[in-house]
């Protein structure tokens, strides 16, 4: 399964252009989808500038210090065979500006982020189901 993540809101606090802190949860969950077979592709805002500001490579590198692999950034390699278009396609997104995301607000965050009590086991239970 792919699944794409967004990265501000959801797997670190809002403090763009800064990494925030972590959400709280994030890393664990998406090692485990890891674990499970998930394709995990970076779906974020964040772009490096070409004049030394390096947003979306300080995301690249705070996931793999934390273990995560990814399997794309920004886009999904297997779908160049069969498509141009600049939509990274996967079968899940998880953001914290998607509509119906579950979202908790931490007391020392800027704003809500996603809440991985609860979408964490969720998307475990459908990688479970598509084995």
């Amino acid at each position: 399964m792919y699944i794409c993540i967004d990265f501000d809101g959801t797997v670190v606090d809002h403090r763009y252009p800064y990494v925030g802190d972590p959400v709280p949860l994030a890393i664990d969950w998406l090692l485990r989808w890891q674990e499970l077979g998930a394709k995990l592709i970076l779906f974020t805002m964040r772009s490096d500038d070409g004049e030394g500001q390096e947003l979306l490579s300080d995301a690249v590198r705070y996931l793999r210090e934390n273990g995560v692999e990814l399997f794309g950034v920004n886009q999904n390699p297997d779908q160049l065979s069969w498509t141009a278009s600049p939509k990274a396609y996967g079968q899940l997104y998880i953001d914290d500006a998607a509509f119906g995301c579950p979202l908790t607000h931490p007391a020392t965050f800027n704003k809500p982020c996603v809440d991985w009590r609860e979408v964490g086991p969720a998307v475990e239970k459908l990688l479970l189901q598509s084995r």
